[in-house]
């Protein structure tokens, strides 16, 4: 397994929940961002090239142009809305019957770097997952997808996602993931959550992603 930093890679993912107001009504926004030593054209084709993408996430089958449709194996599938190269696409999230949006854009990071945001747009109404976990639900996914993406970047190697699996069991991955969900727990709170709701969402979800 590739040399993984736990601290610094926490440390330098950003990572924020705000309201925003859809189509179909309220929504939350779970926000999360990273900076890398790579420029923003070698960041786009990380994240948009359909033989690149299972280097570093998951494999993926289907079509990634504007209207097609998407499936990443055993996840999420959608169908990709707009796509504005080398800047900026938005697809749906459509998992366990529940449909959402995410919203990716990459850009100049000062030189040699580029970052990637991605916002994920979750509607309120009938979000049953959000009220059970908080934004950890998604927002601990994320974190390990960066972490994967970080790894492709630095080395150039895919990343196998069963390694990434049992890496998550380790003392190192645990903490990574604990971490994580305190940090999703902080963003839940500075968002409004009530501390002890945002603190239960928060064991729930770190026990859910960690198989307990």
């Amino acid at each position: 397994m590739i040399e993984i930093d736990v601290d610094h890679q926490i440390k330098a993912v950003s990572r924020k929940v705000e309201p925003r107001t859809i189509d179909t009504g309220e929504a939350h926004v779970v926000t999360i961002s990273q900076g890398y030593d790579t420029d923003p054209a070698d960041l786009w084709d990380a994240v948009t090239n359909i033989e690149r993408i299972p280097r570093w996430f998951l494999p993926i089958s289907g079509d990634l142009t504007v209207g097609g449709r998407y499936q990443l194996e055993g996840q999420a599938g959608g169908t990709v809305l707009t796509c504005d190269p080398p800047k900026n696409f938005t697809a749906t999230w459509e998992y366990g019957g529940n449909v959402s949006w995410i919203d990716v854009s990459v850009g100049a990071d000062g030189p040699d770097r580029a970052r990637l945001l991605l916002e994920h747009i979750i509607p309120v109404d009938g979000d049953d997952i959000w009220r059970e976990f908080g934004p950890g639900a998604v927002g601990m996914g994320w974190d390990s997808m960066l972490l994967g993406l970080a790894l492709h970047l630095r080395t150039g190697e895919a990343i196998d996602p069963s390694s990434g699996q049992q890496w998550l069991g380790t003392e190192e991955g645990r903490r990574f993931l604990t971490l994580s969900g305190e940090e999703w727990y902080a963003a839940g709170v500075a968002f409004g959550v009530d501390p002890a709701d945002a603190r239960a969402m928060a064991d729930r979800c770190l026990a859910a992603y960690s198989g307990e």
